[in-house]
Order: C-alpha cells, then structure tokens, then sequence
C-alpha cells in the first residue's frame, strides 16, 4: 500500500496547490493595492499556500518549508498575471536555520518593478540562518597519537563527493590543524631561484631550515600557505626530505619564493594537538577534531560547508535582462566555500606578458578571482540590508558585470574567508563588457577577514564607476581595507568618479590580536590606474603596517591619477601616503601622523606633475619627511604645517632652506600643531593652532 500512500500525497499536493492558485486569484489579488505576504518557516510544507504564519488547527495550510518555493510562488502569481507584478511582496522568514540543497539562484523572472518590490526578510524578532552548509553527526571518541580525538566517518568525502577547508563547531570557527600554531616559519633558500629568475615567476620547492618540517605519515594531506610579495600561495605537499631539508609541491607559486618568506603548514594528522584544531583525511573521509573545553560530543553541532554560493544571481546584462528591485533584509547567510579547481587558470596578469604558468593557483592581487558567496551579474535597483554574512570562504557579496544601482546597507560582514564586498569585474579594460557602475556600500561593519585568501580586502572595486564606498568599518584584514581600480601604468579605463568617503579603516597588516604583518606593498585604501573624480575624503586610517615594505595609510599605485585626497586622518602607519607613480593628483587638507620610516613618498620620477600637496599638517618622530628620486621634480608643496618632535626637517633629504629655493613650501610653517592629546589619539587642533593661518580647515 506504500505506493498508494505516495500517489495520495500527490494528488493532495496538487490540490493544495490549485487551491492556493485560486486563492491568490479570488482574494489576495483583487486589490491592486493590496500587499501579498508569504511565510517561510521549518515546520512548513511546500505544498500549502505560504499564506499563514503558522500551520492552522487542521494542519492543512500554512507556511512554506523552503525559501525556493516562496521564490516559485512569486513566480507562479506572474506567469497567471502575462508576466507581471501588481502588488508589492514580502516574504517573511521564520526563526531557524536552513539548510540548503542548492544554492539559492535568481533569474530576471524573479524581479520586482519600481511600484510592486520584492522583499525577503527575517520576521520580526526572530533569527534567519540561510545555510550553504550541512551538519556532521555520529562521532565517537578514538586514541590517536597519545590524544582522545573525536572521529566521525563522511562517506561523500571518502567517494570524492565532497572536501571542505572550514569547520564551525557551535558557532566558532575552529583551526584546520596547523604548524607552527602562532606566527609563521621563513623559507631557508630556494634552490631553483637564480639571478636570471623573475619576480613572478613561482617555483615548486623551496628548501626550510633544519627541523621546521617532518616528513609526517599524513603530510601528503598537507599543503602549505606561503606569502610571497603581496599574494598567498596555497601549495599541495608531494613530498618532504628531511635531509635535505626539501619541501615539494604539486603547484607552482604564484611570485618568486625568496628566503625569509612566511609561511606555515595545514591540515596534516601529526600536528593536531590544540583543542579548537580539526583534520581531514580525504582518502578514508575520516575527520578528526580536538574538542575544546566544555564541549559535549552528545550536543555540539558540527557544520562544514557545502556549497561554493549562497545566492546566485543569473541576470543577463548581455540581453538587457536584468533582475531588479529586490530586497533582502535582515538575514543571516553562513557556510559557503569557494576554491580552485582543477581546470583553474588564473588570468593574465597585464604588468608582464605571457604569465602565469599553468600550474598556478591563486591570485595576482587582491584575492580578485575569489567570487562572493551572493554572487551576481545583471542585478540593479537591488538592496541587502542589515544582514549577517559570516563563517565564509569566499567574498560575502559580489556585484559582478553589468550590476548597477544597488546598496548593501548596514550589513556585518565577518570571519572571511576572502573579503568583504567586490564590485566590478577584474577584467582588462573592455569597452565590450556590461557596465558596472552606481553601486554603494555604506554603514557596513566588515572585520575579521582574509582567513583563507590572506590578501582578500574589505572592499574591492574594479573596472566600475560612480560607486560610493561610504561610513563603513573595516579592520583586521591582512592586505587591503578599501581597494579601487584595476588597471596598471596610464590604460584606458571604465574606473572614475568613485567616492571613498567617512570610513574608519585600521588594523590591515597586523591584526588586533598581534598576528601579522605577512604581506607588502598595501594600504589602508588601496587605489590603482588612471581614475578620473575618484575622490578619497575625510576618512580615519590608522595602524597599518606591512612586512618589510608597505603597510601605507593610502596607497597610490601605478599610474594612480586626477584623484581627490581630502579631509583624511592618518596616524600609526609604515608610512602616510605612497604614490607609485601618476599625474595631477591633489593632496589637501589632510592630517599624516607617526608614520614610523617616511610619512610621504614618490618612487618614480615622471616628466609631468605627479600630485599638488597643500594645507596638510605632517607630524612625526621617527623616519623621513619625504622621498622621492631627485631631478625633475614633478610636484608641489605649499601651505603645510610640518613639526618632527625631534626638530630634524629635511624634505627629501634636503636642508629647509634649499628646499624652499626649489620653490616648495614658501608659505609652509614649521610649527607644532597642538593637538589637544596626540598620546590619547585626539588629534583635535587647539584654538591657537598655527594650522589655521594656512588655511586649514577642522576635520
């Protein structure tokens, strides 16, 4: 009788579902005026109306049980109605975490109109967890090496369905097992790098020093993570000889390897020995988990992720079929992991020709080819608002080609395995190419990334335009907070006119915690290429440092031109401001402070002017004032205010008075500020401060 079971439930799902169709016709969409609301919630059914809150006395009608059949109801109203949308809609979502068997994906036939939005949402005063992960269940505790470990077996893992990098154990992320546990090993020498090799050409072995590295039973499970210039490497081990201290990779590098690079070791069964600390043997699907204080193995959830997307967002700019005049709002997304494939190439890198070499994985810059977990092309006029998007690979949202016109509001983007938002495609300029442009991010609060991919950034803007990137806070990230432009030297571009206004960024390089700096060459605000009205104003930057060079407060990189730098404070950086090199940039009314080896630089000479430095207060006690090549200059300074607390002022290496014969900073003074307490980090000027008879305006 099984197979009549089956065949009733059928037949009562259709039913429900025709009742439903005329319900919403008869009733819920007499009154254009009328709003249509769904529910969504884990006692639910897809096979009642969604109309209810809760399931009714009968247990024949009430919410949906998953988010895609809301999204297929919305569907199902405009295919009765030829295509269109009369009443605005909200889906209301219930307390709980759900898991999904795919990820969520959008297509234009999903939009809202201008007069008749979309709205998802968490309701009211509940908590919506949207999950691309799944839990994992029976562990039981096993001796292993000396330690009581709890076991579980993953079938999918073990038929090569299935391998994850993440584990979050009630709600922490916890530590794929890792050596050294704090700070970071250094490269002994690479034998295959010679004179005549290239800075970005990346190598397969390096040799460590005596004793860093064991040729353990599991180390073939291992890979290493090694920093090289401004870009991780995630290398898969092949081999150790501990004889001759040789460490062997199945992928290349992405730069050169050069001794004393950083680096450190994962996922291998011999170094598991912290509680927090996990392992994942991939030929027997076993894992492996040292239990943290106070854990129970009868109630701690487990969850590894399982989709590489939350979201994804299938417009087609290409054909003008855009998904529009959405809303999310007030919800939770968690457990996504994006990584390389095997077919992966990384895209080439404009700055050297015919690179990289095919067996690289990783990224030139920026984590730029790490998607977003809600990830998108053709998407306008949409919005994410006050959500949560953490416990996460990849990028928490990306804005791909032909995206224009959205916000992402107040979200909290945190525990990263990337970054925080992308905007933009990481292409080489391409008139060809949908337009994006008019995207803003403001009032987010996006922390704690880079876990992954070390060099991801807080927000990331491409080849895209009239952005604004507005009173967000981003800190403890290992490369980049704000990042804008993606083209090198003086290309045609799509990037200008974006507005990097009132963000608090500090603690890129060296975390919070102590941990860092194991990358160089970045800035708190990064920019890059030719970008005309691109305008970086009033914004607080502080704590930045990089190893062994960079580590800068703002960042002009190659070819970084006609842009606005206004109304910034700057203080406890390698240095405040570096610019690479570029033309008729303009550098005013900004406060640079204790930046610890120069406080200015310029490391190109060029045959035009490079920028125009006025009415800025310079205040240090430690490093240079400013350095750049001698010879044509290519700048201007005047109306600054400079005071060193060790009384040396000697600009470019020059004695004051021969400086100003050059015709610099005939109007500057060398005068202390007065801050009202630089010690306390207020950097208020007092009423007497000379800065005023310059010009200077209060920020």
């Amino acid at each position: 009788m099984a197979w009549l079971a089956s065949v009733s439930h059928k037949v009562n799902a259709a039913i429900l579902r025709d009742n439903f169709h005329i319900k919403l016709t008869k009733s819920t969409l007499s009154s254009n005026g009328d709003k249509i609301v769904f529910y969504v919630a884990l006692d639910g059914n897809d096979a009642w109306s969604g109309t209810l809150a809760n399931p009714n006395r009968m247990n024949s009608d009430g919410p949906f049980a998953t988010i895609q059949r809301a999204r297929d109801a919305i569907r199902e109203i405009k295919y009765r109605q030829n295509g269109n949308l009369t009443n605005e809609v909200t889906v209301f979502i219930r307390e709980g975490i759900y898991f999904l068997t795919e990820p969520w994906v959008f297509t234009p036939e999903d939009s809202g109109t201008e007069n008749c939005p979309i709205v998802y949402l968490c309701y009211p005063n509940e908590n919506v967890i949207i999950s691309g992960g799944r839990r994992i269940v029976d562990f039981r505790q096993e001796s292993v090496n000396g330690r009581i470990l709890w076991v579980s077996d993953i079938s999918q893992v073990r038929e090569g369905k299935w391998f994850f990098r993440q584990l979050w154990v009630n709600g922490e992320r916890c530590i794929r097992s890792r050596y050294p546990k704090h700070g970071y090993l250094q490269v002994a020498n690479v034998p295959d790098v010679t004179s005549q090799t290239k800075w970005h050409e990346g190598q397969t072995r390096f040799r460590f020093h005596r004793g860093d590295v064991k040729a353990w039973a599991s180390i073939s499970d291992a890979e290493v993570v090694i920093m090289t210039r401004w870009v991780e490497s995630r290398l898969p081990i092949t081999t150790v000889d501990e004889e001759k201290q040789l460490i062997n990779f199945s992928n290349r590098s992405v730069f050169q390897i050069d001794r004393k690079d950083p680096y450190y070791i994962e996922n291998c069964l011999e170094i598991l020995e912290n509680p927090g600390e996990w392992y994942l043997n991939q030929k027997s699907g076993k894992i492996y988990y040292l239990p943290r204080d106070g854990e129970n193995i009868e109630n701690a959830e487990f969850i590894a992720p399982l989709h590489d997307f939350i979201i994804k967002f299938e417009g087609k700019p290409d054909q003008n079929k855009f998904i529009e005049y959405l809303t999310f709002r007030q919800l939770n997304f968690n457990h996504a992991e994006w990584y390389y494939s095997d077919n992966f190439q990384v895209a080439p890198y404009p700055r050297v020709g015919p690179w990289p070499h095919p067996d690289v994985l990783g990224s030139i810059q920026s984590a730029n080819n790490v998607p977003g977990a809600l990830q998108g092309e053709g998407i306008r006029y949409c919005n994410i608002e006050e959500c949560k998007i953490s416990h996460i690979s990849n990028y928490a949202i990306e804005l791909s080609r032909g995206c224009y016109s959205n916000q992402v509001i107040r979200c909290e983007l945190f525990d990263l395995g990337a970054g925080g938002v992308k905007i933009g495609e990481s292409i080489a300029y391409n008139t060809e190419s949908p337009d994006t442009y008019d995207n803003q991010v403001t009032e987010c609060h996006i922390y704690d990334g880079g876990k992954i991919f070390h060099s991801a950034v807080g927000i990331w803007v491409g080849q895209s335009y009239r952005n604004l990137i507005a009173g967000n806070h981003i800190y403890n990230f290992y490369y980049t907070g704000v990042s804008v432009g993606w083209n090198w030297h003086y290309q045609n571009t799509k990037v200008r006119d974006n507005i990097i206004k009132k963000n608090h960024i500090h603690h890129i390089g060296k975390l919070l915690n102590g941990d860092g700096p194991i990358l160089k060459d970045f800035g708190a605000i990064y920019v890059l290429g030719v970008q005309p009205g691109t305008q970086i104003i009033s914004n607080l930057i502080h704590d930045v440092d990089g190893l062994r060079n960079g580590g800068f407060g703002i960042h002009l990189d190659q070819g970084s031109s006609q842009i606005l730098i206004e109304n910034n404070l700057v203080y406890r950086t390698y240095a405040g401001l570096n610019l690479h090199y570029g033309r008729e940039n303009i550098i005013r009314n900004n406060i640079f402070c204790l930046g610890r080896v120069f406080q200015l630089r310029r490391l190109k000479e060029e045959n035009h002017l490079s920028f125009t430095f006025e009415r800025n207060i310079v205040y240090w006690s430690e490093g240079d004032l400013f350095v750049s090549p001698h010879g044509n200059d290519g700048f201007v300074f005047d109306y600054n205010l400079y005071w060193n607390e060790n009384g040396i002022i000697q600009p470019n290496g020059m004695d004051w008075n021969d400086w100003q014969k050059k015709g610099m900073d005939n109007h500057s003074l060398i005068k202390d500020p007065l801050f009202v307490d630089i010690d306390k980090d207020n950097f208020t000027l007092s009423l007497q401060s000379p800065a005023f008879k310059l010009g200077f305006q209060p920020i």
